[in-house]
């Protein structure tokens, strides 16, 4: 659930929220008299965010990832290793053949 505060208890108790948002993944919003308000969350959780946001942007992947899940869920996909993920988009090569001399 989030927290809400004044400008004026945040500074007050700063450390107190800080790490209430960090510890507890709390998002907290503070209200400021005459200017807009702010949420402060976790940065872990903000890069999780931004990281969600990117992956929808593009109505293709939007479409990829669902089709995906879609799969996953009903067992018609089997769990892979990061590696053989890497290499089946091309992040990584396939190992060389050792050569004997």
């Amino acid at each position: 659930m989030a927290v809400e505060t004044t400008y004026t208890s945040l500074r007050e108790g700063l450390s107190s929220y800080l790490d209430q948002v960090s510890d507890d993944r709390e998002v907290v919003f503070v209200r400021r008299r005459g200017a807009r308000d702010v949420a402060m969350v976790a940065a872990e959780e903000l890069e999780g965010l931004l990281e969600t946001a990117y992956l929808l942007r593009s109505p293709k992947n939007v479409e990829r990832l669902m089709s995906a899940l879609a799969a996953s869920q009903k067992g018609k996909r089997r769990a892979e290793s990061l590696d053989s993920l890497r290499l089946s988009v091309g992040l990584d090569k396939a190992p060389a053949a050792s050569k004997r001399s």
